[in-house]
Formats: structure tokens, C-alpha cells, sequence
């Protein structure tokens, strides 16, 4: 890797070395963009002993996975560096100056906001020292390791009684804890019913946990109910500060809040484009390598636009206007 000095402009700076930013700059250093990727170094897949639905490399460590990526990107000339973004400020008419937290500056004519987002979980103990492993909210991603076990569904909202139907298909023995979660609605008792869900009222007041494996789930009176896994749904926040700063507004989602974005993944603020979960808070892995790759194609179509339209400028100008005057 070759770090360049601050008055590098690098076509493009992608904030975020996860399966988007990666992906992004594999894309744009194959069609020979000058690229270099920011990351601060914590994916928010890393507690997961493995990254599941990744077409050939099924159940891959995540830190292995990056890892490869990594490699490809640098193979194709990107630049990576292990640096955590501070502050972002500028504009694509003149360029992007990014402020990393050891003071040091990185320039590009586009930014590519490649963040993830932060899983606010439930303030209940034990929920974070299980998380990705026996505590977990996706049943995409970690269902099939806990098929068959005793599955409790810790409900803080709503959508606690669609997370139940995903993981009765799982297993035969699905607990919902009602937890702060409102009162379920009668068409959806009968649901459970019919499936054989039980359904425990009362606030939960931790999760015994051993290691990393939870044991039982314990009641605010004292009960206590033995289970092998705990599913909750966490509040999905894009790490959107950078974003902000450069003059965007997150949106609210029903889960969260994100960077708004179109199919592309770009952003109203011209020049600033977005990829994976900082736009799109559902995105699994997969789903974030092909936001990437889009990102970077697009980010390219319209670089190549700019050049373009700056290469006829140029022809336009008198040559008069290129030379120094006479003495």
C-alpha cells in the first residue's frame, strides 16, 4: 500500500472498508479511478463467526472476507488506509476535503459514504455479551445455526410477531417475550396459537449468559425460562454524521434512520453518493457487494461525464487564454 501526500485528488474517497467500500473501489480502480478507502476499522459484522447467502464463500469469517477484498482492491491499484474520517466539508464543483482523526487531509472530486450503521440493542443485560452469537435479530443471516433449538423472540415493537413466523419455520420452539412490546392484536394471537408459539408477559430483566452463550431468559420477578437463542430487533442507525456535515438530511424508517439514495446509491448532495447499510438498513452482505459495485459504476459514469464536458470547455477556450503574456 502507498499512502500519497494531502495534495493528492484522488477521483474518489470511500469512506467505510466493509463489503460496499470494497466493492466500490474494485469497480472504480478497474476502470482506472485514482480511488483510496478510509476505514476506521470496525465492521458491524465482526462479533458473527461467519457472513452467510455470500455466493461461494458461504459462512466466510467477515475479517477474512475484508481481508480478500482488500487485496483485490489494492491488486487493481486502490490505495487502502486504516484511518478513521473526522470531518467531511467541500463540494463537486471544486473537490472533497476529508479531515482524518490524526489531522492529516484527503482530497477527491467524489465521496462514496461506505459507513454501515450502528445496531442500537435493547437495554436489557446480557443482550450485547451474546450479540452475534446466541443473541442475534436476523434469521437470514443466523437461523439455520439455531434450527431445531429453543428460540425466544425478545419484543420491543411491533415487528416482534414477524420475527416470530420467520423463526417458527426454524424451529418447533419459539417463546415470545412481550417484553415493552404493545399488546398484541387478536388476529395475531390466533396466529400463534395456531403455530404453538407461547407467549410469556412481563419485562424481562436479563439474559443469563454463559460466555457467549445464552442460557435462560430472566423476568423481572425472578422467572426464569431456559433457551439456547435469543432473537431481538435492534434500532438500525447509519453512521451519517459525514453526511450531514456535507449538507444531507438522514431519513426515519420504520427500523432506523439512513442516508437517503437513489437505486444508484446517489445522494441529493451532488458528488456524495451512498452503498450498503448507511442506505439501505436491510442489506446483507451480498446485497451490499452489488450496491458497491453499482456505486462505483455510477460514480464512474459520472466522472466520466465531467471529464467530458470539461475536455470540450477546454477546446472552446481560445488558445490565447492558455498563454502567459507577453514581457
Amino acid at each position: 500500500m502507498t499512502i500519497t501526500s494531502d495534495n493528492t485528488l484522488y477521483d474518489v474517497a470511500i469512506v467505510g472498508g466493509g463489503p460496499a467500500g470494497l466493492s466500490a473501489a474494485v469497480a472504480l480502480a478497474r476502470s482506472l479511478r485514482s480511488v483510496v478507502v478510509l476505514d476506521a476499522g470496525e465492521p458491524r459484522n465482526a462479533p458473527a463467526e461467519g457472513a452467510h447467502n455470500v455466493l461461494g464463500r458461504e459462512g466466510v469469517a467477515p475479517r477474512e472476507l475484508l481481508a480478500a477484498g482488500r487485496a483485490e482492491a489494492e491488486g487493481y491499484g486502490a490505495e487502502v488506509r486504516d484511518a478513521r474520517v473526522a470531518h467531511a466539508a467541500g463540494d463537486a464543483e471544486t473537490s472533497f476535503t476529508l479531515t482524518l482523526d490524526d489531522g492529516a487531509h484527503v482530497r477527491a472530486r467524489r465521496v462514496l459514504l461506505a459507513t454501515g450503521l450502528v445496531d442500537e440493542l435493547p437495554d436489557v443485560p446480557g443482550v450485547r455479551s451474546a450479540w452475534g452469537s446466541t443473541v442475534l435479530h436476523c434469521p437470514f443471516c443466523h437461523g439455520w445455526e439455531v434450527r431445531g433449538q429453543r428460540i425466544a423472540i425478545l419484543a420491543t415493537g411491533p415487528a416482534a410477531a414477524h420475527q416470530v413466523l420467520l423463526f417458527r419455520q426454524l424451529s418447533p420452539h419459539v417463546t415470545l417475550f412481550q417484553h415493552t412490546a404493545p399488546e398484541l392484536d387478536d388476529a395475531t394471537w390466533e396466529q400463534l396459537s395456531a403455530l404453538g408459539v407461547r407467549v410469556v408477559e412481563g419485562e424481562v430483566a436479563r439474559l443469563d449468559v454463559e460466555g457467549r452463550a445464552v442460557r435462560s431468559v430472566v423476568l423481572a420477578d425472578g422467572t426464569s425460562f431456559a433457551v439456547d437463542a435469543v432473537a431481538v430487533g435492534p434500532r438500525f442507525v447509519a453512521r451519517g454524521e459525514l453526511f450531514e456535515e456535507l449538507g444531507g438530511t438522514l431519513e426515519d424508517h420504520p427500523a432506523g434512520r439512513f442516508v437517503p439514495a437513489d437505486p444508484r446509491g446517489m445522494t441529493a448532495v451532488p458528488g456524495v453518493w451512498a452503498a450498503g447499510n448507511s442506505r439501505d438498513l436491510m442489506a446483507m452482505v451480498g446485497a451490499s457487494v452489488a450496491a458497491g459495485v453499482m456505486a462505483g459504476a455510477g460514480i464512474h459514469g459520472e466522472l466520466a461525464q465531467a471529464d467530458a464536458a470539461a475536455a470540450v470547455a477546454r477546446r472552446r477556450t481560445p488558445f490565447a487564454a492558455h498563454t502567459e503574456p507577453a514581457v
